[in-house]
């Protein structure tokens, strides 16, 4: 093991947990306010220095040098009864960010308003509910893996929405059915670079049946920016480029790249099964944009036995590409001055950095110490056709196909 760098925890979120705690020893039997919060200290290595092991957005994580910065995480949450239809919560989180640095982030901020046992509405900042484990997929002790699989969930760079959503339960037999509706618009950091979505309208139904099963289907569509300096550089040399090279097409290519409020959309599937000791589950997932930014397919299948206070699990996963969504007919051997001698080329090189393509087998254990700790190990071995999902790649390794296998510990704690 080489150098070990543990995250740093923000001494803001800290003071927040202690002011929490302090309010919650010192409230009444009838305050409106109640306290919670959870946190995951861990670590990661990997075999490689040709490339970092990330979280999907994360610019700094783990190589051979082992890392504290992929999965280390603080969240303080605040829930407010206000009356019998009325509540509000709000969650701040800090973990590393898009930016590369803990600094805090209000993840949630909402009023809840319960019209009937089974309607109610948001307003304000909430969890996006894209995904199964949306609403905990930063609570790790609520999970069974050491984090969600990134073959699906690192295809969505966003994590809230700032909106509003209706839900409504309803009992079909010994079945309970959940709707949710909800819009507005979201944004975030991925590595270092501001992606927004816009005009976000989506749904999320389930099913929860006898004999522990439940179903989910979702689906949610926006305008998507991509506020890269670089792209915004390229998209200007092939139009200035299609002007000087008429019939060529190449502004064509540059409206094909574009990520200027382009529509793109997420639709998932998911069951999972849990029936006492048995524990399976299964995503898949579609993503579809009308830019540069690839189309792609993912899915995963994890199942896991409980063996007292062991769960013991094995997870398979995929991301695969569907479409580049550029057509690149640019002739070749175009020179660009101070740029690339092939302009070709360089719209190649542009797309075959967004190739996420890799396939995952991942083998780990939890175990429930104590009664609010769970501590975890797993094992990945993950297969990369170009950069996958990792972050600053080696030229070599962007380029052609490698096995890198990652290993992470960690410690989660619910309070």
């Amino acid at each position: 093991m080489k150098q070990l760098k543990l995250g740093q925890l923000s001494a803001l979120a800290l003071a927040v947990l202690a002011l929490g705690a302090q309010a919650q020893d010192t409230a009444s039997a009838e305050s409106i306010f109640s306290f919670s919060g959870f946190s995951t200290l861990g670590v990661v290595g990997s075999n490689t220095d040709e490339a970092r092991y990330v979280i999907s957005g994360q610019p700094k994580g783990a190589t051979k040098s082992w890392s504290g910065d992929v999965d280390t995480k603080l969240g303080v949450q605040v829930n407010a009864k206000l009356n019998k239809m009325f509540s509000a919560t709000a969650q701040v989180l800090t973990k590393q960010n898009g930016d590369g640095n803990y600094r805090p982030g209000l993840e949630w901020a909402f009023a809840k308003a319960q019209f009937t046992p089974a309607l109610s509405a948001r307003l304000g900042r909430m969890g996006a509910p894209f995904f199964a484990v949306s609403d905990f997929r930063d609570v790790g002790y609520a999970n069974t893996w050491l984090r969600p699989p990134q073959d699906v969930y690192g295809q969505v760079p966003v994590s809230h929405v700032d909106g509003a959503d209706i839900s409504y339960q309803a009992s079909l037999g010994s079945s309970t059915l959940n709707f949710q509706l909800y819009g507005g618009k979201s944004s975030s950091v991925f590595e270092g670079v501001d992606v927004k979505m816009d005009n976000l309208v989506g749904f999320s139904a389930s099913a929860e049946l006898d004999g522990g099963i439940t179903l989910r289907a979702g689906h949610v569509q926006g305008k998507l920016t991509v506020d890269s300096s670089s792209l915004k550089q390229l998209i200007g040399i092939l139009r200035l480029v299609d002007g000087r090279v008429p019939g060529a097409g190449i502004a064509g290519v540059a409206d094909q790249m574009d990520a200027t409020k382009k529509k793109a959309t997420l639709t998932g599937f998911g069951v999972t099964w849990d029936e006492g000791n048995l524990i399976a589950m299964a995503e898949y997932t579609m993503r579809r944009t009308e830019s540069y930014v690839p189309d792609t397919d993912g899915w995963y299948t994890t199942v896991g036995y409980r063996l007292g206070k062991f769960t013991p699990y094995v997870t398979v996963s995929e991301l695969k590409q569907k479409d580049s969504n550029v057509n690149n007919n640019i002739p070749p051997r175009i020179p660009v001055a101070g740029v690339t001698p092939d302009l070709r080329v360089l719209v190649d090189s542009t797309l075959r950095a967004q190739s996420n393509q890799q396939k995952t087998q991942a083998l780990g254990v939890r175990w429930d110490a104590y009664r609010n700790i769970a501590v975890k190990g797993q094992l990945e071995r993950i297969k990369a056709n170009g950069p996958g999902l990792f972050a600053s790649p080696s030229e070599p390794f962007r380029l052609g196909q490698s096995t890198v296998n990652v290993y992470s510990l960690a410690v989660d704690f619910v309070f």
